[in-house]
């Protein structure tokens, strides 16, 4: 494909001066990655260099040739994901490209469609599998110019926050596979494969489809503010969850099957516990005072346990039943779920068989295509080597069952993961950019 050349001539040089560190860097901007978009002005790649590199420096062990290409995406809410490039964020702080590059790191930062895109013929273009496809032709560009783009081609780390979690996430269960293969060809991908080295993933909003159970069997005892009718769906879900959770025969590190009983109680809800008791001891460590939390259960000044209900009651309940698949549809997910002619679809049986408004429901492969935990066991689909996962140990913006179901089944899967609930950290990403960094270099020593 003659056309999606990387022309590594068309560049700017810049220096930016943020917080007292300044940047060089080369910017190559608005590269079209595939030969027929959806949207030609969205579906573009922006890349960026240190300078230093084509002066042939190096930043620590890092040179032009084996940079790994980190590549956060822009993704909220399922909503499209914008180009962006080094500067500040909302805070007026240094984002995370800037970040990235004085660190070291090649950036690459892709546009990609999102939920509520319209083309002029009034079609929704950015539909589920849409995100997950513009990432993967993007993915394409940089190997199909993997002698020209600066950076290793074979290092390229995802990273996302929220619904952009998720697609980190997916990006590394669902590398190569076939499922994909028809939406690429039509949006005229590069014919090249599309797997990751390292997926770093905040609070992924993903396993839609369960999403709503694993909610309940969580939040299930607070229901303040709830109609009736939310109450008895909500008690409803929540019996549910149990069975989904023991078919998927997860297992502990050292073996144990994590299952639960029929009320909700088991192996499982000790393993999603241990992560929330390793949280707390770390902050112990770190010097915090932890003793005005009744929830905690403490032995020879360690935290030995928690009462689990307490917590989820200190957190609060944020959604209402159902949290995603919404009876009366209207929210992010059921639009992700729409067709290029209806805007929005169930996605859940249960949903869609209580619906209020008749809503008709998605197909099974496009639902599919939007959950990593469908490839995680699938042969024809390349997993990354290694996944970061962070769910705040105070977010309710999903279960934090999501991201424990996730780390076990990519661990029995031989993916090198980690999963950690940061303490007092609520619903959002990239605010440890030290320790992601680090994580980063490590696995790619």
């Amino acid at each position: 494909m003659s056309e999606l050349v990387f022309d590594d001539s068309e560049y700017v040089t810049e220096t930016l001066i943020i917080d007292g560190e300044e940047l060089k860097f080369r910017a190559f901007e608005n590269i079209p990655y595939v030969t027929n978009p959806a949207d030609a002005e969205l579906q573009r790649i922006n890349l960026f260099v240190p300078e230093v590199y084509y002066k042939g420096k190096c930043i620590g062990k890092y040179s032009i040739n084996n940079a790994p290409i980190f590549m956060p995406n822009t993704v909220g809410g399922y909503m499209p994901g914008k180009l962006t490039r080094p500067g500040v964020d909302w805070q007026g702080k240094a984002n995370t490209i800037f970040k990235a590059l004085l660190h070291g790191y090649v950036v690459a930062v892709a546009g990609v469609r999102g939920r509520g895109m319209t083309n002029e013929a009034g079609e929704y273009i950015g539909v589920a599998p849409a995100v997950v496809c513009d990432m993967k032709a993007a993915v394409r560009f940089l190997r199909h110019n993997a002698d020209r783009i600066p950076g290793d081609v074979e290092k390229i780390i995802t990273n996302g926050t929220s619904a952009g979690g998720a697609l980190s996430s997916i990006m590394g269960t669902t590398g190569n596979h076939p499922d994909y293969e028809p939406y690429l060809n039509a949006i005229g991908a590069a014919d090249e494969r599309d797997d990751i080295f390292a997926a770093s993933c905040y609070c992924p909003i993903t396993n839609l489809d369960n999403a709503d159970m694993a909610y309940e069997w969580e939040f299930k005892h607070e229901l303040n503010d709830m109609t009736d009718k939310q109450k008895t769906m909500s008690a409803e879900l929540a019996k549910m969850f149990p069975a989904y959770l023991n078919s998927l025969e997860l297992k502990s590190k050292n073996g144990q099957v994590l299952t639960l009983d029929a009320d909700g109680n088991g192996l499982f809800k000790e393993y999603v516990k241990s992560f929330v008791i390793k949280s707390a001891n770390r902050q112990l460590d770190k010097g915090e005072d932890l003793s005005g939390l009744a929830w905690l259960i403490w032995e020879n000044d360690r935290i030995k346990d928690i009462d689990f209900d307490r917590y989820v009651a200190f957190r609060t309940r944020m959604k209402k039943t159902p949290a995603f698949d919404n009876i009366a549809m209207g929210t992010p997910e059921n639009e992700l779920f729409g067709t290029a002619d209806i805007k929005e679809r169930h996605f859940t049986r249960f949903s869609c068989e209580n619906s209020e408004c008749a809503g008709p429901m998605a197909e099974a492969q496009q639902i599919k295509m939007m959950n990593p935990m469908c490839y995680i066991r699938d042969d024809k689909a390349v997993k990354a080597k290694h996944y970061r996962i962070r769910h705040g140990a105070i977010d309710r913006d999903t279960s934090l069952a999501i991201s424990a179901m996730l780390n076990a089944m990519l661990d029995e899967a031989g993916v090198d993961t980690e999963l950690f609930y940061p303490w007092g950290v609520w619903h959002s990403g990239d605010y440890d950019l030290e320790e992601l960094f680090k994580w980063i270099d490590g696995v790619c020593k």
